[in-house]
């Protein structure tokens, strides 16, 4: 699943280096952390928001943008654990549509 959001969000990256370099005023600058790319990509994913997942993807590198949605799917998945009482395993399998193991 992850290989195919960093091919995914490498096509962006890629296209990036190719097209003319936009000018910025030095202020307007601005780095993100992993985590901050992380919660935005998965918001736009959710939300539908093409426009936004393209920029998002392109904030950090593919490597650290899936290392970010991974560590906010474990995170996402202890959290409905705990809300619902049941192991991160059954909330993982039920948000998956599996069948209990």
């Amino acid at each position: 699943m992850f290989d195919r959001t960093r091919r995914y969000a490498g096509r962006f990256r890629g296209a990036e280096k190719k097209s003319a370099p936009e000018p910025r005023a030095s202020r307007e600058r601005r780095t993100h952390n992993l985590f901050e790319a992380a919660a935005a990509y998965v918001a736009a994913r959710a939300e539908d928001d093409q426009d936004r997942v393209e920029e998002t993807a392109g904030w950090v590198s593919p490597e650290a943008l899936s290392f970010g949605v991974s560590e906010l799917a474990c995170r996402a998945v202890i959290a409905l654990a705990r809300e619902r009482d049941e192991s991160p395993a059954t909330v993982a399998r039920d948000l998956l549509g599996l069948p209990v193991a």
